[in-house]
């Protein structure tokens, strides 16, 4: 079984990373490559398995961590709540 270790450390770095000025913005959802997220969990792959803990970590911390396959988006989970919500009369 592979150690799973590391994943509050990066969970904890991509949620205060939400809060660090960049990108012209003064904090907020981002993006970050799949090779950054590699490059701090110290791993050279990271499979389904390693970014569900990772998702799950982050959204322990309050934020949503969202695959794209080449890169990742961290939303702070409080985004949703103001989403339209659709109903069973709309998916007929």
């Amino acid at each position: 079984m592979i150690s799973l270790d590391w994943i509050p450390t990066v969970a904890d770095r991509l949620a205060a990373l939400y809060e660090k000025k960049f990108g012209g913005k003064d904090k907020g959802r981002y993006r970050i490559s799949a090779r950054l997220v590699r490059e701090a969990a110290g791993r050279h792959r990271l499979y389904e398995d390693d970014v569900r803990a990772l998702a799950r970590a982050l959204f322990e911390r309050g934020y949503v961590l969202i695959d794209m396959d080449s890169f990742f988006v961290v939303m702070n989970a409080n985004s949703f709540v103001n989403y339209r919500r659709a109903n069973e009369e709309f998916l007929k």
